[in-house]
């Protein structure tokens, strides 16, 4: 048998100092936005909200050593344009802020989607496709839902729900802990979505409700990003 040499493992997940600052900075980013969220203290809520996301990819960029695999570099896009989809609409009038939020998430799914695609072969849905069943059920019964009250934003709630559910069945060929996260950010879209299109769904604190399930699906989806890459890059003794 031989140790591992210098370079081997070099994309792994590294734990280090700033990796581990970045993640409490991370957690006390998140507990404020959701205080705020329930204090109703707006501009807090505000401010805390544009931080999640360059907070996440700064853990990312953290944990990782270049060069950095390309789920990795994707995963990076999609927090990126999930940054401009928590920000953007504050810079448009009211009734743009919904589209534009839907646009920059749009992009964000499909950089998803790209960085797991990879794995899908390998998955548990490459290896028995009948676990796509849930997913598929989840967009009908979203799309029955939603779709009445869409009115001329039908197009985009289809293709944005497509996509939504396409990234969270592809996430479970990633890692457990990203099929999870890809399960809870879809239910975070979800009641937007239900509470944009519909009129019976006005839960209490539907907001708080909303950024903590998007909130665990990004960390979730990033730790489980981190889990994949650790595991194939693991050093593998010779003999």
């Amino acid at each position: 048998m031989r140790a591992a040499g210098p370079d081997d493992g070099r994309v792994a997940r590294r734990p280090t100092a700033l990796a581990a600052g970045v993640a409490v900075a991370g957690v006390t980013v998140a507990v404020v936005h959701l205080v705020a969220l329930l204090a109703d203290a707006d501009g807090l809520a505000m401010v805390t909200k544009a931080l999640l996301m360059p907070t996440l990819a700064a853990f990312l960029v953290a944990s990782t050593a270049g060069p950095r695999p390309r789920i990795v570099r994707l995963t990076l896009v999609a927090l990126g344009f999930s940054w401009l989809g928590d920000t953007a609409p504050f810079a448009v009038p009211d009734d743009l802020a919904f589209l534009v939020m839907v646009g920059f998430f749009l992009v964000a799914q499909l950089a998803y989607i790209a960085a797991f695609a990879p794995a899908a072969r390998t998955g548990p849905l490459g290896r028995r496709p009948a676990l796509a069943v849930p997913y598929v059920a989840a967009l009908v019964l979203l799309l029955v839902a939603c779709v009445p009250g869409a009115g001329t934003l039908v197009v985009p709630a289809v293709v944005y729900g497509v996509c939504l559910v396409t990234m969270a069945a592809l996430a479970a060929g990633v890692h457990p802990l990203a099929a999870v996260g890809g399960v809870v950010f879809l239910s975070s879209d979800a009641m937007i979505a239900l509470g944009e299109f519909t009129t019976w769904f006005t839960p209490p604190a539907a907001g708080f409700w909303v950024m903590l399930t998007y909130i665990a699906g990004q960390v979730l989806l990033v730790t489980g990003v981190l889990a994949s890459v650790s595991r194939s890059r693991a050093p593998v003794p010779a003999a």
